[in-house]
């Protein structure tokens, strides 16, 4: 796959006005496909079980409308991770960002204002985005920064909908942050297969956006 080999030097968008011209003309992206994913799912002093959720296919809704909620924010996914961990996101981001969607991914290094405080950028990260792939690693689970990261994006949406996306990779079941024991995760054990679940659930989030704004209006 090329996007593996990808270099990530995109600039960052200078607004989101162009970005709405430049999508408007793009044509109806497909209805996401189903997909399975290995999960979490316990409440507090529970045991944590595995188990396989089915998401259900969501009509076809054009995201890039431009008119589309989806431009309400600067960013479609926030990358929450470790420094560690920063080639696996980097494809992930290149692979995202390739899609026919053109996913708007906000990346830390690379999308940062350079002086600004780090507090500062993380909060308007997660602000600015409308869903936040926490990727769930040793060196995540060691840094301070990515907890808080992570209690600012359960603090913007406590109910999840959607919007919090945990992915697991190389951590046992019993460390997966308690915090999170409530939302279904991801478990990376082939790469190519968690980055298409992680598509899917964005996708399907903003569909559902989309269909919601356009039930308001009527």
């Amino acid at each position: 796959a090329g996007w593996f080999r990808r270099l990530l030097h995109k600039p960052k968008p200078s607004s989101v006005e162009s970005l709405k011209s430049n999508h408007s003309a793009s044509s109806s992206p497909s209805s996401s496909s189903s997909s399975s994913a290995k999960s979490s799912s316990s409440s507090p002093g529970t045991s944590l079980a595995t188990s396989s959720i089915s998401l259900s296919p969501v009509s076809a809704v054009d995201i890039s409308a431009s008119d589309s909620p989806r431009w309400d924010k600067n960013y479609d996914v926030c990358i929450c991770h470790s420094e560690g961990d920063m080639e696996l996101v980097e494809e992930l981001v290149s692979y995202l960002e390739g899609q026919p969607e053109s996913f708007r991914c906000f990346l830390q290094l690379r999308d940062a204002a350079a002086g600004s405080a780090v507090v500062t950028e993380l909060c308007d990260a997660v602000q600015n985005s409308h869903c936040w792939v926490m990727l769930i690693t040793p060196g995540f689970l060691q840094d301070p920064w990515c907890r808080y990261q992570m209690h600012q994006a359960l603090a913007e949406a406590p109910m999840a909908n959607g919007r919090t996306i945990p992915v697991l990779k190389d951590v046992d079941r019993k460390d997966y942050p308690r915090e999170l024991r409530n939302i279904y995760y991801i478990y990376m054990a082939l790469k190519e297969k968690s980055f298409r679940q992680i598509r899917d659930t964005v996708m399907r989030y903003l569909q559902g956006l989309c269909q919601s704004s356009t039930k308001r209006m009527e």
